[in-house]
């Protein structure tokens, strides 16, 4: 979800000024959330702005690009395995423990389709 815009937090910021004003009463003539009011609020009387702040990045990965590299090599060896045979392969070539979702993001970003069970005999 992307911020909301400067306009947008510069009439809610206006609004908050006005004399009387309550910040659920702007929460709603607005239709923002009583929580973004007071999150805007308060950093524009401390720093004096009302730029939203910058992404964080998310967490890290639990897999880095050697891992990864190891993952996508398995696959094009072994391109009939589950998700679960892929991470117990992963895991005896000495891999930390992750689980099947970590290893279906990895081989989403590299368009590597996985099957989710094994066949049915």
């Amino acid at each position: 979800m992307n911020p909301y815009s400067l306009d947008l937090r510069t009439w809610v910021a206006a609004a908050c000024q006005e004399p009387g004003a309550k910040k659920a009463a702007v929460a709603r003539r607005f239709a923002v959330s009583r929580s973004f009011v007071k999150s805007l609020v308060r950093p524009q009387q401390q720093i004096g702005s009302l730029a939203p702040k910058p992404a964080s990045g998310g967490r890290a990965r639990y897999l880095d690009a050697a891992a990864q590299a190891w993952l996508v090599a398995y696959v094009a060896q072994h391109a009939d395995a589950t998700l679960a045979e892929l991470n117990q392969a992963w895991q005896a070539s000495g891999g930390r423990p992750v689980g099947q979702t970590c290893l279906w993001q990895v081989l989403d970003e590299h368009h590597l389709r996985r099957k989710k069970k094994p066949p049915r005999g």
